[in-house]
């Protein structure tokens, strides 16, 4: 029922981390995987290795996203799943906060995907056979961080437009659905520790900023994501829509 085989997956944010794992497991998986990533631009990673297309793309860029969709369905590419996972992380208390960081981590947590979902959906209409949208958003969506408040509105506002996607969408067959990952071992998340034992600080917590460790004593792998991001596009969530998946070791309670 997790099969997906033979469908068309495009992933943002395939450079590294969450969104190269979902990437490679769609790929292992048998899907047709189209992975963009803004920093393929730069050569911030070989995108030639892939064992899959890798597109350079900025998805904050309305008239890139436009023209590269345009591109794709020109040529023929379809799409079953549509994957968001690009995403970029500002900290700092708000009196700090720059307007450039506020702007950005809008501009790709936000925009980007609406940029996506907005260029995609007629071929989803259109393709008459369903399909699936998920979008990777962030346990701080759910509750407020310290520091985070950028990052925590910005993903609160892509879950809530991809629920409203997923209502406009669901007389078409098309499911949208939230993965809600907290602490995983990505670049990003390794850029806020200060010390060898960040890990460790992670999954004990933080009650000075009011942070609760992970209930389950592990942070997330990429993998961990990645299987839940496949899973809701899989036939196996079939009847699965407008859904907020908690993949955080249980650190936010199941909020």
């Amino acid at each position: 029922m997790t099969d997906v085989a033979g469908r068309t997956v495009w992933v943002t944010g395939a450079g590294q981390g969450i969104g190269r794992a979902v990437a490679d497991l769609f790929h292992a998986r048998g899907a047709i995987v189209v992975a963009f990533d803004r920093h393929w631009h730069d050569g911030g990673e070989d995108s030639g290795e892939r064992p899959y297309r890798a597109v350079p793309l900025d998805i904050a860029d309305a008239g890139a996203v436009a023209g590269t969709c345009e591109a794709l369905f020109a040529e023929g590419t379809r799409i079953d799943v549509l994957a968001n996972v690009a995403g970029i992380l500002r900290m700092g208390p708000v009196e700090a906060m720059t307007d450039a960081d506020w702007h950005d981590s809008f501009a790709v947590n936000v925009a980007g995907p609406f940029h996506m979902m907005r260029a995609v959906i007629p071929a989803f209409k259109n393709g008459g056979k369903g399909g699936a949208i998920v979008s990777v958003s962030s346990n701080a969506a759910h509750v407020p961080r310290i520091g985070m408040a950028a990052y925590g509105a910005s993903k609160a506002a892509l879950t809530s437009l991809t629920m409203a996607v997923g209502l406009e969408l669901a007389p078409h067959g098309v499911r949208c659905n939230v993965v809600s990952p907290g602490s995983t071992d990505t670049p990003m998340q390794r850029a806020l520790w200060s010390g060898p034992d960040g890990a460790a600080q992670t999954i004990r917590g933080n009650p000075g900023q009011h942070k609760l460790g992970i209930p389950l004593g592990k942070l997330a792998t990429p993998r961990d994501v990645a299987e839940t991001v496949v899973f809701l596009a899989s036939p196996a969530a079939g009847h699965i829509t407008l859904a907020d998946l908690l993949v955080d070791g249980g650190a936010t309670l199941g909020r």
